[in-house]
Protein backbone atom coordinates (compact mmCIF):
# COMPACT_ATOMS: atom_id res chain seq x y z
CA UNK A 1 0.00 0.00 0.00
CA UNK A 2 1.17 3.80 -1.34
CA UNK A 3 2.34 5.36 1.67
CA UNK A 4 0.44 8.86 2.22
CA UNK A 5 2.17 11.79 1.41
CA UNK A 6 1.74 14.69 4.08
CA UNK A 7 0.28 17.84 2.14
CA UNK A 8 2.10 19.77 4.45
CA UNK A 9 5.89 18.70 3.52
CA UNK A 10 4.64 18.56 -0.19
CA UNK A 11 3.93 22.03 -0.57
CA UNK A 12 7.17 23.16 1.06
CA UNK A 13 9.42 20.51 -1.33
CA UNK A 14 11.21 22.76 -4.17
CA UNK A 15 9.76 21.89 -7.40
CA UNK A 16 13.11 22.40 -9.06
CA UNK A 17 15.36 20.25 -7.37
CA UNK A 18 13.90 17.21 -10.05
CA UNK A 19 15.40 19.47 -12.84
CA UNK A 20 18.66 19.80 -10.49
CA UNK A 21 19.09 15.65 -10.47
CA UNK A 22 18.27 15.44 -14.49
CA UNK A 23 20.99 18.29 -15.21
CA UNK A 24 23.74 16.49 -13.11
CA UNK A 25 22.84 13.19 -13.85
CA UNK A 26 23.30 14.55 -17.50
CA UNK A 27 26.76 15.64 -17.07
CA UNK A 28 28.15 12.50 -15.45
CA UNK A 29 26.89 10.92 -18.21
CA UNK A 30 28.30 13.21 -20.37
CA UNK A 31 31.63 12.89 -18.61
CA UNK A 32 31.84 9.35 -18.52
CA UNK A 33 31.34 9.49 -22.46
CA UNK A 34 33.87 12.10 -23.15
CA UNK A 35 36.69 9.39 -24.38
CA UNK A 36 34.25 8.11 -27.33
CA UNK A 37 33.10 11.68 -27.70
CA UNK A 38 36.57 13.03 -28.49
CA UNK A 39 36.58 15.40 -25.60
CA UNK A 40 39.15 16.06 -22.73
CA UNK A 41 38.37 15.71 -19.07
CA UNK A 42 39.68 17.82 -16.45
CA UNK A 43 39.44 17.10 -12.47
CA UNK A 44 39.79 20.36 -10.82
CA UNK A 45 39.93 21.71 -7.18
CA UNK A 46 36.12 22.78 -5.87
CA UNK A 47 38.00 26.92 -5.66
CA UNK A 48 40.12 26.32 -8.86
CA UNK A 49 39.80 28.33 -12.18
CA UNK A 50 36.90 26.35 -13.91
CA UNK A 51 36.21 29.20 -16.94
CA UNK A 52 39.06 28.59 -19.05
CA UNK A 53 38.40 24.94 -19.18
CA UNK A 54 34.53 25.72 -20.12
CA UNK A 55 36.19 27.91 -23.00
CA UNK A 56 38.34 25.20 -24.17
CA UNK A 57 35.21 22.76 -24.05
CA UNK A 58 36.73 20.80 -21.61
CA UNK A 59 34.59 18.63 -19.29
CA UNK A 60 35.30 19.80 -15.63
CA UNK A 61 34.99 17.06 -12.99
CA UNK A 62 35.21 18.24 -9.21
CA UNK A 63 36.59 15.08 -6.84
CA UNK A 64 35.68 17.22 -3.49
CA UNK A 65 31.83 17.42 -5.63
CA UNK A 66 32.00 13.39 -5.72
CA UNK A 67 33.07 13.39 -2.33
CA UNK A 68 30.21 15.10 -1.11
CA UNK A 69 27.89 12.58 -3.00
CA UNK A 70 29.31 9.49 -1.03
CA UNK A 71 28.87 11.39 1.68
CA UNK A 72 25.26 11.84 1.26
CA UNK A 73 24.66 8.02 -0.04
CA UNK A 74 26.61 6.95 3.45
CA UNK A 75 29.32 5.21 1.34
CA UNK A 76 31.93 7.27 3.20
CA UNK A 77 33.49 4.69 6.01
CA UNK A 78 33.39 1.90 3.45
CA UNK A 79 35.83 4.05 1.31
CA UNK A 80 37.48 5.80 4.18
CA UNK A 81 38.70 2.43 5.64
CA UNK A 82 40.26 1.52 2.04
CA UNK A 83 42.35 4.63 1.81
CA UNK A 84 43.56 3.68 5.80
CA UNK A 85 44.36 -0.05 4.39
CA UNK A 86 46.52 1.75 1.53
CA UNK A 87 48.51 3.64 4.67
CA UNK A 88 46.37 6.81 4.30
CA UNK A 89 45.89 8.08 8.00
CA UNK A 90 42.83 8.80 8.94
CA UNK A 91 43.27 12.13 10.23
CA UNK A 92 43.39 13.36 6.43
CA UNK A 93 40.72 14.83 4.74
CA UNK A 94 38.05 12.32 4.14
CA UNK A 95 37.03 13.91 0.57
CA UNK A 96 40.75 12.76 -0.32
CA UNK A 97 40.73 9.67 1.27
CA UNK A 98 37.36 8.88 -0.58
CA UNK A 99 38.71 9.61 -3.65
CA UNK A 100 41.80 8.03 -3.61
CA UNK A 101 40.37 4.95 -2.51
CA UNK A 102 37.61 5.10 -4.83
CA UNK A 103 39.63 5.62 -8.03
CA UNK A 104 41.37 1.93 -7.28
CA UNK A 105 37.90 0.33 -7.21
CA UNK A 106 36.00 2.23 -9.42
CA UNK A 107 33.57 2.48 -5.98
CA UNK A 108 30.98 5.58 -4.79
CA UNK A 109 27.54 6.09 -6.15
CA UNK A 110 28.06 6.78 -9.76
CA UNK A 111 30.79 3.67 -10.15
CA UNK A 112 33.61 6.38 -10.02
CA UNK A 113 34.86 9.28 -11.71
CA UNK A 114 35.66 9.31 -15.54
CA UNK A 115 39.45 9.05 -16.11
CA UNK A 116 41.12 12.69 -16.51
CA UNK A 117 43.38 13.45 -19.20
CA UNK A 118 44.70 16.46 -16.50
CA UNK A 119 44.70 17.67 -13.20
CA UNK A 120 44.05 21.16 -12.37
CA UNK A 121 44.72 22.53 -8.46
CA UNK A 122 44.39 25.64 -6.66
CA UNK A 123 45.72 25.45 -2.84
CA UNK A 124 42.99 28.64 -2.10
CA UNK A 125 41.15 25.85 -0.39
CA UNK A 126 43.76 24.16 1.53
CA UNK A 127 47.31 22.66 1.11
CA UNK A 128 45.79 18.95 1.31
CA UNK A 129 44.48 19.54 -2.30
CA UNK A 130 48.87 19.95 -3.28
CA UNK A 131 49.19 16.40 -1.91
CA UNK A 132 45.83 14.91 -3.55
CA UNK A 133 46.38 15.76 -6.59
CA UNK A 134 49.75 14.63 -6.94
CA UNK A 135 48.67 11.19 -6.45
CA UNK A 136 46.12 11.01 -8.69
CA UNK A 137 48.17 12.22 -11.20
CA UNK A 138 50.60 9.52 -10.69
CA UNK A 139 47.97 7.30 -10.51
CA UNK A 140 46.30 8.15 -13.87
CA UNK A 141 49.90 9.01 -15.11
CA UNK A 142 48.24 12.52 -16.32
CA UNK A 143 49.60 15.95 -16.28
CA UNK A 144 49.26 18.31 -13.37
CA UNK A 145 48.89 22.01 -13.11
CA UNK A 146 48.83 23.80 -9.70
CA UNK A 147 47.97 27.34 -9.31
CA UNK A 148 49.51 29.40 -5.93
CA UNK A 149 47.57 31.40 -4.33
CA UNK A 150 49.17 33.56 -1.64
CA UNK A 151 47.64 33.81 1.32
CA UNK A 152 45.44 36.99 2.01
CA UNK A 153 45.74 38.07 5.30
CA UNK A 154 44.14 41.61 4.75
CA UNK A 155 44.65 42.51 1.76
CA UNK A 156 45.54 41.77 -2.15
CA UNK A 157 48.83 43.60 -2.96
CA UNK A 158 50.26 44.24 -6.33
CA UNK A 159 53.03 42.12 -6.06
CA UNK A 160 50.58 39.30 -5.72
CA UNK A 161 48.57 40.27 -8.47
CA UNK A 162 51.39 40.12 -10.94
CA UNK A 163 52.18 36.43 -9.24
CA UNK A 164 48.92 34.34 -10.07
CA UNK A 165 48.06 36.62 -12.78
CA UNK A 166 51.50 34.84 -14.27
CA UNK A 167 50.28 31.71 -13.49
CA UNK A 168 46.94 32.31 -14.64
CA UNK A 169 48.70 33.19 -18.58
CA UNK A 170 50.99 29.85 -17.67
CA UNK A 171 47.55 27.56 -16.92
CA UNK A 172 46.61 28.58 -20.51
CA UNK A 173 49.80 27.44 -22.13
CA UNK A 174 49.21 24.35 -20.47
CA UNK A 175 45.63 24.04 -21.29
CA UNK A 176 46.48 24.68 -24.90
CA UNK A 177 49.59 22.34 -24.85
CA UNK A 178 47.29 19.17 -23.28
CA UNK A 179 44.17 19.91 -25.77
CA UNK A 180 46.12 20.86 -28.92
CA UNK A 181 44.90 24.15 -29.78
CA UNK A 182 44.85 27.70 -29.15
CA UNK A 183 42.45 29.45 -26.62
CA UNK A 184 39.50 31.46 -28.41
CA UNK A 185 40.25 34.79 -26.20
CA UNK A 186 36.72 35.82 -27.48
CA UNK A 187 35.19 32.79 -25.92
CA UNK A 188 36.72 33.01 -23.05
CA UNK A 189 35.93 36.51 -22.51
CA UNK A 190 32.37 35.63 -22.90
CA UNK A 191 32.62 32.65 -21.05
CA UNK A 192 33.77 34.82 -18.19
CA UNK A 193 30.86 37.23 -18.24
CA UNK A 194 28.07 33.92 -17.98
CA UNK A 195 30.29 33.05 -15.27
CA UNK A 196 29.55 36.63 -13.46
CA UNK A 197 25.99 36.40 -14.31
CA UNK A 198 25.94 32.46 -12.98
CA UNK A 199 27.46 33.58 -9.54
CA UNK A 200 25.12 36.77 -9.09
CA UNK A 201 21.77 35.01 -10.29
CA UNK A 202 23.11 32.58 -7.40
CA UNK A 203 23.67 35.03 -4.86
CA UNK A 204 20.55 36.69 -5.70
CA UNK A 205 19.07 32.78 -4.77
CA UNK A 206 20.68 32.82 -1.65
CA UNK A 207 19.50 36.15 -0.48
CA UNK A 208 15.75 35.42 -0.68
CA UNK A 209 16.42 34.13 2.14
CA UNK A 210 16.48 37.69 3.94
CA UNK A 211 12.51 36.92 3.83
CA UNK A 212 10.75 35.89 6.78
CA UNK A 213 9.72 33.09 6.28
CA UNK A 214 13.03 32.14 4.30
CA UNK A 215 11.71 30.33 1.28
CA UNK A 216 14.64 28.06 1.19
CA UNK A 217 17.61 27.06 4.08
CA UNK A 218 21.13 26.33 3.90
CA UNK A 219 20.30 22.23 3.66
CA UNK A 220 18.66 23.24 0.36
CA UNK A 221 21.38 25.71 -0.68
CA UNK A 222 23.93 22.85 -0.05
CA UNK A 223 22.09 20.55 -3.08
CA UNK A 224 21.37 23.75 -5.31
CA UNK A 225 24.84 24.89 -5.40
CA UNK A 226 25.92 21.90 -7.44
CA UNK A 227 25.58 23.97 -10.38
CA UNK A 228 27.62 26.83 -9.32
CA UNK A 229 30.64 24.68 -8.82
CA UNK A 230 30.38 22.04 -11.74
CA UNK A 231 29.09 24.26 -14.13
CA UNK A 232 30.06 27.79 -13.87
CA UNK A 233 30.55 29.97 -16.85
CA UNK A 234 27.84 27.93 -18.68
CA UNK A 235 24.50 29.14 -20.08
CA UNK A 236 22.65 26.03 -18.45
CA UNK A 237 23.95 26.94 -15.53
CA UNK A 238 22.65 30.70 -15.66
CA UNK A 239 19.02 29.17 -17.17
CA UNK A 240 18.76 26.90 -13.88
CA UNK A 241 19.53 29.77 -11.55
CA UNK A 242 17.20 31.62 -13.19
CA UNK A 243 13.89 29.43 -12.84
CA UNK A 244 15.05 28.59 -9.57
CA UNK A 245 15.64 32.39 -8.44
CA UNK A 246 11.91 32.84 -10.01
CA UNK A 247 10.42 29.63 -7.64
CA UNK A 248 12.04 31.42 -4.76
CA UNK A 249 10.23 34.51 -5.50
CA UNK A 250 6.70 32.54 -6.06
CA UNK A 251 7.50 31.13 -3.13
CA UNK A 252 7.92 34.27 -0.95
CA UNK A 253 4.66 35.55 -3.03
CA UNK A 254 2.68 32.73 -1.74
CA UNK A 255 4.16 33.18 2.18
CA UNK A 256 5.62 29.34 2.08
CA UNK A 257 8.68 28.60 4.26
CA UNK A 258 11.10 26.23 4.29
CA UNK A 259 10.31 25.72 8.11
CA UNK A 260 6.84 25.51 8.90
CA UNK A 261 6.22 27.49 11.72
CA UNK A 262 9.71 29.63 11.50
CA UNK A 263 10.48 31.49 14.69
CA UNK A 264 14.84 31.41 14.73
CA UNK A 265 17.03 32.05 12.02
CA UNK A 266 20.41 30.72 12.24
CA UNK A 267 23.98 30.62 10.56
CA UNK A 268 25.81 27.48 9.79
CA UNK A 269 29.23 27.68 9.11
CA UNK A 270 31.61 25.33 7.55
CA UNK A 271 30.74 21.93 4.85
CA UNK A 272 27.86 20.10 5.49
CA UNK A 273 27.72 17.11 7.28
CA UNK A 274 26.68 15.45 4.12
CA UNK A 275 25.24 12.02 5.60
CA UNK A 276 23.08 14.20 7.72
CA UNK A 277 22.09 16.72 6.45
CA UNK A 278 18.09 15.35 6.56
CA UNK A 279 18.21 14.50 9.95
CA UNK A 280 19.58 17.52 10.86
CA UNK A 281 17.27 19.81 9.32
CA UNK A 282 14.87 18.04 10.32
CA UNK A 283 15.74 18.80 14.00
CA UNK A 284 16.16 22.45 13.67
CA UNK A 285 12.95 22.45 11.71
CA UNK A 286 11.07 20.73 14.99
CA UNK A 287 12.57 23.66 17.11
CA UNK A 288 10.62 26.20 14.33
CA UNK A 289 14.41 27.02 13.67
CA UNK A 290 15.63 27.83 10.02
CA UNK A 291 18.85 27.89 8.53
CA UNK A 292 18.86 30.89 6.34
CA UNK A 293 22.46 31.18 5.35
CA UNK A 294 25.51 29.59 5.48
CA UNK A 295 29.63 30.96 4.87
CA UNK A 296 30.03 27.45 2.77
CA UNK A 297 27.60 28.06 -0.51
CA UNK A 298 27.63 31.65 -0.50
CA UNK A 299 31.54 31.43 -1.07
CA UNK A 300 31.18 30.60 -4.79
CA UNK A 301 29.61 34.47 -4.80
CA UNK A 302 32.05 35.78 -2.44
CA UNK A 303 34.79 36.71 -4.99
CA UNK A 304 31.78 38.99 -7.52
CA UNK A 305 33.69 41.96 -5.48
CA UNK A 306 36.94 41.44 -7.36
CA UNK A 307 35.85 40.45 -10.81
CA UNK A 308 35.41 42.88 -13.64
CA UNK A 309 33.22 41.22 -16.20
CA UNK A 310 34.78 43.05 -19.14
CA UNK A 311 37.66 41.97 -17.93
CA UNK A 312 37.89 38.63 -16.62
CA UNK A 313 40.90 37.23 -17.16
CA UNK A 314 43.01 40.07 -15.46
CA UNK A 315 40.54 40.26 -12.93
CA UNK A 316 40.32 36.33 -11.89
CA UNK A 317 44.00 36.54 -10.16
CA UNK A 318 42.21 38.96 -7.28
CA UNK A 319 39.13 36.81 -7.20
CA UNK A 320 40.13 33.46 -6.69
CA UNK A 321 43.24 34.79 -4.39
CA UNK A 322 40.32 36.40 -1.57
CA UNK A 323 37.91 33.55 -1.45
CA UNK A 324 36.62 32.74 1.91
CA UNK A 325 39.18 30.47 2.79
CA UNK A 326 42.51 32.38 1.69
CA UNK A 327 41.65 35.26 4.08
CA UNK A 328 42.71 35.81 7.83
CA UNK A 329 40.40 34.91 11.39
CA UNK A 330 39.51 38.77 11.50
CA UNK A 331 38.19 39.21 7.95
CA UNK A 332 36.51 35.79 8.04
CA UNK A 333 34.47 36.86 11.08
CA UNK A 334 34.12 39.93 9.54
CA UNK A 335 31.88 38.38 6.58
CA UNK A 336 30.32 36.19 9.23
CA UNK A 337 29.03 39.35 10.97
CA UNK A 338 27.81 40.80 7.59
CA UNK A 339 26.03 37.66 6.87
CA UNK A 340 24.20 37.86 10.82
CA UNK A 341 23.14 41.04 9.90
CA UNK A 342 22.21 40.66 6.45
CA UNK A 343 19.80 37.58 7.09
CA UNK A 344 19.09 38.80 10.47
CA UNK A 345 20.19 35.58 12.17
CA UNK A 346 19.61 34.93 16.06
CA UNK A 347 22.30 32.24 16.32
CA UNK A 348 25.34 30.63 15.02
CA UNK A 349 26.61 27.23 14.32
CA UNK A 350 29.75 25.97 13.52
CA UNK A 351 30.42 22.73 12.51
CA UNK A 352 33.80 21.81 14.03
CA UNK A 353 34.89 19.75 10.83
CA UNK A 354 37.67 17.12 11.37
CA UNK A 355 38.09 17.37 7.85
CA UNK A 356 38.52 20.68 6.96
CA UNK A 357 41.55 21.99 9.33
CA UNK A 358 41.19 25.84 7.34
CA UNK A 359 37.80 26.04 7.81
CA UNK A 360 38.14 24.68 11.42
CA UNK A 361 40.87 25.89 12.73
CA UNK A 362 39.87 29.92 13.69
CA UNK A 363 36.30 28.79 14.75
CA UNK A 364 36.49 29.54 17.98
CA UNK A 365 37.94 32.66 17.18
CA UNK A 366 35.41 33.61 14.96
CA UNK A 367 33.07 32.71 17.67
CA UNK A 368 34.62 34.67 20.04
CA UNK A 369 34.04 37.94 17.60
CA UNK A 370 30.46 37.22 16.83
CA UNK A 371 29.65 36.81 20.20
CA UNK A 372 31.00 40.10 21.56
CA UNK A 373 29.97 42.24 18.38
CA UNK A 374 26.53 40.77 18.09
CA UNK A 375 26.05 38.70 21.70
CA UNK A 376 25.01 35.51 19.23
CA UNK A 377 24.53 32.25 20.74
CA UNK A 378 26.83 29.97 19.13
CA UNK A 379 26.65 25.75 18.63
CA UNK A 380 30.17 23.73 17.92
CA UNK A 381 28.98 20.53 16.23
CA UNK A 382 32.47 18.20 15.99
CA UNK A 383 31.53 16.03 13.27
CA UNK A 384 33.18 14.83 9.82
CA UNK A 385 31.86 15.44 6.42
CA UNK A 386 32.14 12.21 5.08
CA UNK A 387 33.00 9.93 7.73
CA UNK A 388 30.26 9.18 9.36
CA UNK A 389 32.75 7.24 12.61
CA UNK A 390 32.57 10.81 14.05
CA UNK A 391 29.37 11.83 14.73
CA UNK A 392 27.48 10.96 17.63
CA UNK A 393 23.93 11.49 17.36
CA UNK A 394 23.03 11.06 20.87
CA UNK A 395 25.80 14.21 21.77
CA UNK A 396 25.07 16.33 19.47
CA UNK A 397 20.91 16.18 19.71
CA UNK A 398 21.72 17.13 23.43
CA UNK A 399 23.63 20.48 22.24
CA UNK A 400 21.07 21.37 19.78
CA UNK A 401 18.76 21.04 22.42
CA UNK A 402 20.23 22.99 24.92
CA UNK A 403 21.71 25.53 22.64
CA UNK A 404 18.25 26.15 21.21
CA UNK A 405 17.28 27.35 24.83
CA UNK A 406 19.91 30.20 24.68
CA UNK A 407 18.31 31.26 21.54
CA UNK A 408 14.99 31.23 23.08
CA UNK A 409 15.95 33.05 25.48
CA UNK A 410 17.92 35.71 23.68
CA UNK A 411 15.27 36.18 21.64
CA UNK A 412 12.68 36.80 24.26
CA UNK A 413 14.83 39.22 26.04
Amino acid sequence: MAEEKDPEKEKRKIKSVKKMKDIMTTYYIEAKMAEQTGKKVAWITSGGPVEPLIAMDVIPVYPENHGAMIGASKMGIDLCQKAEAMNYSSDLCSYARSDISCATVNGGPIGGLPKPDMLICCNNICGTVLKWYEVQARYFNVPLFILDTPFCHTQFTDEARKYVRKQIEEYILFLEDVCAKKMDHDRMKEVGKISVEGQRLWQAVLDTAQNKPAPLSAFDAFFHLALIVTLRGTKLAVDYYKELLAEMKQRIADGIGAVANEKYRLLWDNLPIWYRTKWLSEKFAAADACLVADTYTSAWCGALKYIDENNFLESMAEGYSRIYLNIGIDEMAREVIKMVDKYDVDGLVMHSNRSCKPYSFGQLDIQRIVRKERGLPSLMIEADMVDERFFSESQIATRIDAFMELVRERKGA
